[in-house]
C-alpha cells in the first residue's frame, strides 16, 4: 500500500534512452513522480508542458521530474524531442510500477470500462519517503500544486 510518510516503491525502469533508471539514484533528491496515460495525447501533453515551462523552479527546491507511462521507449523519445521536455519519462509497458503505485485502475468512457492509468502524482522526498500524493490530476495549475507542497 502507498501511503504518506512510508518508503516509496523502488523501481527500475528504461529511460526515453534506453538507460535504466532507478528510484534508488536520486538519494537525497525530493522526486516528482508523475504517472499519466498516454504521450502525445491533449491532456498529457499539457501536463508534461506545464512541468517544462516551471522547469526552473523545481530545479530551485532541488527536485527531479519523472514521467511515467506505458508508453515505449521510442515514444517518450520522440515525445521529448517534439515538446522540448527537460526531464526524463519512463516506459512501464509491462505496468509493474504503475501497479506498485496503484495507478493502473479499472476506467470508464462512454460507458466502456477499459484498463489505464489514472493520472497520478508522488512526491517523494530525499530520504525516499513519500510526502504527498495527488490522486485523480486535474491538469490545469497541477505543477504550481506540486511546487508548493515541494516548498511547504
Amino acid at each position: 500500500m502507498v501511503e504518506v510518510g512510508k518508503k516509496a516503491p523502488l523501481f527500475s525502469l528504461k529511460n526515453q534512452d534506453g538507460k535504466t533508471i532507478k528510484l534508488a539514484d536520486f538519494k537525497g533528491k525530493n522526486v516528482v513522480l508523475y504517472f499519466y496515460p498516454k504521450d502525445n495525447t491533449s491532456g498529457c501533453t499539457q501536463e508534461a508542458c506545464n512541468f517544462r515551462d516551471e522547469f526552473p523552479k523545481f530545479a530551485e527546491v532541488d527536485a527531479v521530474i519523472l514521467g511515467v507511462s506505458p508508453d515505449s521507449v521510442e515514444s517518450h523519445k520522440k515525445f521529448i524531442a517534439k515538446y522540448e521536455l527537460p526531464f526524463m519519462l519512463l516506459s512501464d509497458e509491462n505496468k509493474e510500477v504503475l501497479e506498485k503505485y496503484d495507478v493502473w485502475k479499472e476506467k470508464s468512457m462512454y460507458g466502456r470500462k477499459y484498463m489505464g492509468v489514472e493520472r497520478s502524482t508522488f512526491i517523494i522526498d530525499i530520504d525516499g519517503k513519500i510526502k504527498k500524493i495527488f490522486r485523480k490530476v486535474k491538469v490545469a495549475n497541477h505543477n504550481n500544486e506540486v511546487l508548493e507542497a515541494l516548498k511547504g
